[in-house]
């Protein structure tokens, strides 16, 4: 079986630095391990530097005239290959469609965007979910097909993390740690930080889309204990190697209907670090039933302010919360796994055709 990879990233550039060892395998959504369980795979050939209808319709020329015979497209997210479901959709394209789905399924207002909406899934042969609460909420909309809807696993390179932990030990980890960009809750982690006096490091994009982070800083007061830094070229790896420091990861997120900050959280799980996290019910790892972190309600500082203090408090518990975080990565949220779970669903794509 061979399928098409198609992503919203620079395919080439992440398989070029993964042979350097300075990229997780886990941003291609388990396609390097896809070989292992019998799937070959064509590496769309990637040009980040189209938009809108222009990367559409280049993607949609690639997969039509691709040379070499492939049995389904696998796709980590539908932007850039809309034509191409519609074909199917259309059934003017033969082949299987799986993808990733980064948001529940909505209801749209106005009727015609419904409408084509139920044109659009049905060009889509089988999804993969991050969570069973992005599946549940997806489930009130007419075009939620359950038999098509998959729980996947998504979850780090354990190779990479284990790589970084035994170069770089484990026994200095000291302070807490906030990284990625999107829809992130600065104020409200700062005003925490401020008034517990812990220390913090930041790292964050000076931008994230339209929104300046950048500008936003220059509006907060923060005090010595927080170190923030700005920044576009850290690649993961090298990020990696700085939370692998901290003895607490942190991630206070603004309220959303996605898994924001899951990026985070599977490389926390991964470094067997404990783990403080705003509590968004999209995300599919429970910290507080799990032993593994503590949730905090979105905006509530008074809530950071004591979860900052428990770690500093209880140091021992805060390692064994990370060991339990380890073993989840390590039975569920790797790389591996999801790979297994993706074969599984080509393959029954292939079967319905």
């Amino acid at each position: 079986m061979k399928v098409y990879f198609y992503h919203t990233q620079d395919i080439q550039y992440i398989l070029q630095r993964m042979e350097e060892g300075a990229f997780p395998s886990h941003f291609l959504y388990g396609a390097t391990h896809l070989r292992e369980h019998g799937i070959e795979v064509i590496w769309h050939p990637s040009d980040i530097r189209l938009s809108g209808w222009r990367r559409m319709l280049r993607t949609t020329w690639k997969v039509l005239t691709c040379r070499e015979r492939f049995d389904a497209v696998f796709a980590t997210h539908y932007t850039g290959i809309e034509p191409l479901i519609f074909l199917r959709a259309l059934r003017l394209f033969r082949k299987p469609i799986v993808i990733w789905h980064h948001q529940p399924i909505i209801t749209p207002r106005q009727h015609w965007r419904e409408w084509l909406g139920r044109l659009f899934y049905k060009g889509i042969d089988q999804m993969f979910f991050f969570s069973e609460k992005l599946i549940n909420d997806s489930l009130s909309s007419p075009k939620a097909r359950p038999e098509r809807m998959h729980l996947g696993h998504w979850g780090a390179d354990l190779e990479l993390y284990d790589r970084i932990m035994h170069e770089d030990g484990t026994d200095a980890r000291q302070g807490f740690i906030s990284t990625g960009k999107e829809k992130r809750d600065m104020p409200t982690l700062v005003a925490a930080f401020n008034e517990t006096g812990a220390p913090l490091d930041i790292y964050l994009n000076p931008t994230n889309g339209d929104f300046s982070y950048e500008q936003l800083f220059k509006t907060l007061e923060t005090k010595e204990n927080i170190r923030v830094t700005f920044s576009n070229q850290l690649v993961p790896y090298e990020l990696a190697r700085k939370v692998n420091r901290a003895a607490c990861v942190v991630i206070c997120c603004q309220k959303t209907k996605y898994t924001v900050g899951l990026t985070t959280v599977v490389e926390a799980l991964a470094l067997g670090l404990p783990i403080i996290c705003s509590r968004n019910p999209q995300i599919p790892v429970d910290f507080d039933k799990e032993g593994c972190g503590i949730s905090v309600e979105y905006n509530d500082t008074e809530g950071w302010i004591r979860a900052i203090r428990y770690i500093q408090e209880h140091p021992e518990e805060a390692r064994e919360m990370g060991r339990r975080g380890r073993r989840l990565a390590e039975q569920y949220f790797n790389d591996r796994r999801c790979a297994e779970e993706v074969a599984a669903v080509l393959r029954q794509s292939t079967l319905k055709k």
